[in-house]
């Protein structure tokens, strides 16, 4: 794995948890902290693919920019 994925995934991690769980009364999550973490870890995901894929557009229309890339 590598290091960028490790630091995404603990930063999910340490987000949803922060954000979701509100008690220590049991050792599993409750129903609502269940779902919260569930609809965080979806929206960190997707804004993370987002943010990639972005990221490469850009990426390609600066190497067209410079003559790096054939224009598609």
């Amino acid at each position: 794995m590598c290091v960028y994925s490790l630091k995404m995934y603990n930063n999910l991690v340490e987000k949803c948890f922060n954000t979701c769980v509100q008690s220590f009364r049991r050792k599993s999550l409750e129903k609502d902290e269940e779902r919260c973490v569930s609809k965080c870890c979806e929206k960190f995901l997707k804004h993370s693919a987002r943010t990639s894929l972005r990221f490469a557009e850009l990426n390609q229309q600066s190497m067209q920019g410079m003559g790096g890339a054939p224009p598609q």
